[in-house]
């Protein structure tokens, strides 16, 4: 039986037990009641209830949308975001739910056309960390790869991560569009020449009157073509394969570099754990190293 039937069933019967319980002590005459108590919830029963593994721990994204054909057996409902198609998400006892700023309990969980989700990934299902039950038009924000952009409709098509399908979005003539990150980077041209097939970007959105995700800020992460200097603790290394992963203390930040072994032969001298300076350069899928340096 699956973990989440059988979640559902222990809630289920500890509810039962406990419904139980109180009748059993509703019966007790006065006269009884100094000679005998009602007994306790089992501790053991408790304790199977609350038990559940940590929250996930990688990077959260907060997403608009509405939420429909909420499973309580299998805890999961549909997203449909704002800005197209729609996902799976999963949540649970640790969920934080809220209605319009108040938490209220997690059964309450209901369908409604307007909510913020923040997810993340909790293995390769959708997780949610916390849900906004809004009366009014929701925020969200979103963190991809440019599809498409139209600059005589405004239309902006993104590959999000956490959804099976893009993300169109409208993006307003006003709407900022900013390069972040490294010095060098920030510095260049920018602007909505930015928005090409293949750049990384993540949007600030909100919902317009009819459902419709409009662009209220994009950060530019990195373009085709441009270059970056990681340096920092190597988590991941695949010589054979030519990958490596490298966490930059400058940000906090996990970067995942592919190379090509036969022309950096110092990645056979270095190891998980060892500091590495890498040069990259982002070819509009990988950061694909041009030099990589031990530190």
């Amino acid at each position: 039986m699956p973990l989440r039937k059988i979640r559902f069933m222990v809630r289920f019967l500890f509810v039962v037990a406990l419904s139980a319980g109180a009748a059993a002590q509703s019966s007790i005459s006065p006269s009884n009641a100094s000679q005998n108590s009602a007994p306790l919830p089992d501790p053991q029963a408790a304790a199977v209830v609350g038990h559940l593994p940590p929250l996930p721990q990688g990077k959260t994204t907060v997403i608009g949308g509405a939420i429909s054909e909420i499973n309580p057996v299998l805890d999961q409902f549909t997203l449909k975001v704002f800005g197209g198609g729609s996902m799976k998400v999963l949540f649970d006892e640790r969920t934080e739910v809220y209605r319009n700023g108040v938490r209220i309990p997690v059964l309450d969980l209901a369908p409604i056309h307007h909510a913020s989700v923040e997810t993340t990934l909790d293995g390769t299902n959708v997780y949610a960390m916390r849900i906004h039950m809004l009366t009014h038009l929701p925020q969200g924000e979103c963190q991809g790869q440019v599809i498409s952009y139209d600059p005589q409709s405004g239309q902006l098509q993104i590959h999000e991560a956490l959804s099976p399908q893009p993300v169109v979005l409208e993006v307003p003539a006003d709407t900022p569009v900013v390069r972040v990150g490294q010095s060098y980077f920030r510095t260049g041209r920018g602007g909505r020449a930015d928005l090409a097939p293949g750049s990384l970007v993540d949007v600030k959105f909100s919902a317009n009157g009819s459902g419709h995700g409009v662009a209220t800020h994009i950060d530019v992460l990195a373009t085709n073509g441009s270059d970056f200097i990681f340096g920092g603790v190597l988590e991941f290394l695949d010589v054979p394969n030519g990958e490596m992963t490298i966490l930059d203390p400058r940000d906090n930040h996990r970067y995942q570099v592919t190379f090509n072994p036969s022309q950096f032969p110092v990645t056979r001298q270095i190891q998980q754990g060892s500091h590495v300076r890498v040069t990259a350069r982002f070819d509009g899928t990988n950061y694909v190293a041009t030099e990589i340096t031990p530190e």
